[in-house]
């Protein structure tokens, strides 16, 4: 009878751990058939939804794969980790095996990536790309998808910061015959990246028997799991030496198979004459940005023709700012989306389109020139642009009239001019402390795919709190800021914003007021003014705190904490939201917007704002009704780090 599980749903840092016990008693419980029960109810409690069918397939067959290949090399006694979760992701690796390393002693580990297919092989000649017949799309390499991990986790495990050669990545397809696969080896592998099938059992043994010793490996175990975090890397922080100097972010998963989509077709390209687009989607924080910034850096240091461009001020000039800095060929780099109505079709090899939903119907505008007021669509002026077009995209981040950039338009576009449209989707969650279970929140809070309003249930990773006033939001974010987080406070556009300052004046004008609390909002335009940064930098300047932002200048950015405020725009009413148009100030709305519109636009706003936190995020509300039924959804408790045990 194997002893009480020992489940630690959380631990210390925002580590999420499915299960972990020794591969004996691992296999005990198998024998017993109870760990399936275990590991669906503890992956409900930690992801607030219960396992999909291929997650409990998965366990029930290829775990057993890997704890039997564990007890037949006498390994009985070394840690199983599973559903591993990286830090400050929502990925997870399969198993983690903490251990003894036979030959110095030291602590070892060896990630597993466990794979049911009994046959796969390269995507069109790209070896770190791979397809399998039940799959409709290409997905990346074990051997790359394991080796990514490893690197992933050494580059935020402080534990093993210090001991980097203690960890090994392997990918175990038990069901494969080598033959079948013989096309996924044409990727290199190492210590942090190899594979093997159900032929190869003996060499897998070999492989195990080579990192860990037959010794328990609790301790292990216990030093990887304590192990310091480290603060996310934060996309503006490293924009500039990606682009100039050499790779900074660690890709994984979706989010390498986007990239290798691109380079690929990037070659191809280059050697056939051939052009191709590609879409990648995903949600608030799912690594967009990040992607698009390795590319356009990997294709600058190539000498490969290549611009990103966004429909946002803010965005393209933060980036020519702090990655152009001194040097003004980098700057050329960023454009805005309008800047190609009059360029030379594929005159680009690339041209990566991030922040792809702020994209409009035209890109003329009243200063655009007669000729050029051709009615031509834009996302059409942007695919003729280069050969290998690439649009990233959050189909709910749309937030102003006329904005039109989706998956279903693009590829509307790429079809009528007789194109290929590749797509890849993001599910991954780098924000919010990499918390889906929060992302997942805020869209059924808002309603925004057919969901309700549910409790927030804490797993870790990111604090959720409920302020009773503008000040107490304020002031909590001030004592963070005193513990050296970042931190910035946004509302929905609910307040009259003073666009002219009167020569001579000290103080910003205080536009959103809120009882005897008023701050004013960011900076108008493109200059500080008063020691406050101008509007392009306000979420990336310090001296942003104290002004609130908007959707426009939060949009496209991450900030430690975020405190938001819900304004008049948006309401609970006893079981449902209602918008008011009438409170909303933003002058974009006009009064031919439909109300259908404006109602998918406001809520979008405040989707945009409650998902710019990266360790947490404190909400207040205006109105009494809706701060009762935040409050009845977040329990004060929600803001300390959960840690179950069973």
């Amino acid at each position: 009878m194997p002893p009480p599980a020992r489940v630690f749903f959380v631990l210390p840092g925002g580590i999420a751990l499915l299960f972990r016990e020794s591969a004996a008693s691992v296999a005990a419980r198998i024998l017993e058939g109870s760990l399936r029960l275990h590991l669906t109810e503890n992956f409900r409690h930690l992801h607030g939804r219960s396992a999909g069918q291929s997650e409990v397939r998965s366990w029930e067959r290829s775990l057993p794969a890997l704890v039997n290949a564990l007890i037949e090399a006498g390994l009985d006694d070394v840690e199983v980790l599973i559903e591993y979760g990286l830090p400050l992701t929502s990925k997870r690796a399969d198993a983690v095996l903490a251990g003894v390393h036979p030959t110095t002693g030291e602590p070892s580990y060896v990630i597993v990536e466990l794979k049911q297919w009994s046959a796969a092989y390269p995507e069109e000649g790209e070896p770190l790309l791979c397809r399998i017949d039940a799959y409709p799309d290409a997905v990346l390499n074990p051997i790359e998808q394991v080796r990514g991990y490893c690197e992933y986790l050494l580059s935020f495990n402080g534990a093993l910061e210090r001991m980097p050669k203690s960890l090994a990545g392997v990918a175990f397809l038990h069901n494969a015959s080598e033959s079948r696969i013989a096309g996924l080896r044409g990727v290199d592998e190492d210590q942090h990246g190899r594979l093997y099938t159900g032929e190869q059992r003996g060499a897998f043994l070999d492989f195990l028997r080579s990192r860990l010793a037959p010794k328990p490996g609790a301790q292990a175990a216990d030093l990887l799991l304590s192990g310091k975090i480290r603060p996310s890397k934060q996309l503006m922080a490293l924009a500039a030496a990606e682009i100039r100097d050499r790779e900074q972010f660690v890709l994984i998963a979706e989010q390498r198979v986007a990239y290798e989509k691109v380079m690929a077709a990037v070659r191809k390209a280059k050697q056939s004459n051939h052009k191709q687009v590609v879409v990648v989607t995903g949600g608030p924080g799912s690594g967009k940005s990040v992607v698009a910034l390795s590319l356009l850096g990997e294709l600058y240091r190539r000498g490969v023709t290549a611009l990103h461009a966004t429909g946002s001020a803010s965005f393209t000039k933060t980036m020519r700012k702090i990655a152009g800095a001194r040097k003004p060929a980098v700057q050329k780099l960023f454009m805005y989306f309008n800047s190609f109505m009059d360029a030379e079709p594929n005159d680009l090899d690339v041209l990566i389109c991030d922040e792809a939903h702020r994209l409009r119907k035209t890109s003329a505008n009243r200063y655009t020139k007669a000729e050029l007021r051709t009615g031509r669509l834009q996302v059409a002026e942007l695919i003729d642009a280069a050969r290998v077009p690439v649009f990233l995209l959050d189909q709910h981040q749309v937030v102003r009239p006329g904005e039109m950039g989706t998956k279903a338009e693009i590829k509307r576009a790429a079809a009528a001019q007789g194109l290929e449209c590749t797509v890849v989707e993001l599910d991954g969650q780098f924000r919010c402390g990499g918390s889906d279970a929060y992302e997942k929140w805020v869209v059924d809070l808002l309603g925004l795919e057919g969901g309700t309003p549910g409790p927030w249930e804490p797993d870790g990773k990111l604090e959720l709190r409920i302020a009773e006033s503008p000040q107490e939001l304020e002031d909590f974010l001030v004592a963070r800021r005193a513990d050296g987080y970042g931190a910035r406070m946004s509302a929905g556009y609910c307040w009259k914003w003073t666009t002219k300052v009167t020569p001579g004046m000290t103080e910003l004008p205080t536009d959103v007021v809120i009882g005897q609390w008023e701050r004013p909002w960011n900076v108008y335009g493109d200059r500080s003014l008063l020691g406050a940064p101008p509007a392009p930098l306000w979420a990336t300047d310090p001296d942003g705190f104290g002004q609130v932002g908007c959707v426009y200048t939060a949009q496209g950015f991450e900030y430690d904490w975020s405190g938001v405020i819900m304004g008049p725009d948006l309401v609970w009413r006893t079981d449902r939201w209602v918008v008011d148009r009438s409170a909303s100030k933003d002058p974009i709305f006009t009064k031919t917007t439909p109300d259908s519109e404006i109602d998918r636009l406001i809520r979008n706003t405040y989707k945009v704002l409650l998902t710019r936190g990266m360790v947490g995020t404190v909400v207040y509300s205006t109105d009494p009704e809706t701060r009762d039924k935040l409050r009845s959804l977040v329990s004060p408790a929600s803001g300390a780090k959960a840690t179950a045990h069973v």
